[in-house]
């Protein structure tokens, strides 16, 4: 049982650190000239991850699950790779969509082979965090839910970066309209 809480606790701390990171990233990025994209789905996302590990927090001290330690070297090996996506991006790594026109897209790292691997990451932990409880239908349930978000997220994304890619010579990025984002 004390392993159990002792590891929710540190991925709960690493959480929070991971948060107040993120803010001030975003804050140096919108100070930079900025703008963020995507932020309707923000509080889904929030909400989203903020029951997924309540949620966790109640099934281990009520139910006391027992630890799988294959699922928690898995575990282990996605927070490596979250500490290379997070080297690779540097002081743009966030949680929200920020947008800096004139900077170019990272092709560094992991971005070197995948277009996403952050959320690749995310997928994984929503699902093997549970599993390594032995709490297979929450992780399902999550999975599930998380890949939806994701999905919105990504589109979003993806449309938000898509005039960093390659943008037409002489073009300069601009913050959207006010536009309804998608």
């Amino acid at each position: 049982m004390w392993l159990n809480i002792t590891i929710l606790s540190l991925v709960t701390l690493q959480r929070l650190v991971e948060l107040y990171i993120a803010r001030r990233n975003t804050k140096k990025l919108l100070e930079r000239g900025g703008f963020e994209l995507g932020s309707n789905h923000y509080p889904f996302i929030v909400a989203l991850h903020a029951l997924w590990l309540a949620g966790l927090w109640y099934l281990v001290i009520y139910q006391s699950p027992v630890l799988s330690l294959p699922w928690i070297f898995a575990y282990l090996v996605l927070e490596a790779g979250r500490g290379w996506i997070i080297a690779a991006l540097g002081n743009r790594w966030t949680t929200r969509i920020i947008v800096v026109p004139g900077e170019t897209l990272v092709d560094e790292g992991p971005y070197k082979y995948f277009r996403h691997p952050n959320y690749m990451v995310v997928a994984g932990e929503i699902f093997i965090l549970p599993m390594a409880f032995g709490l297979w239908w929450y992780a399902v349930i999550f999975g599930v839910l998380n890949l939806a978000v994701l999905g919105w997220r990504i589109r979003t994304e993806d449309k938000a970066l898509e005039q960093l890619r390659e943008p037409p010579a002489g073009t300069e990025v601009q913050p959207p309209e006010s536009a309804p984002e998608p």
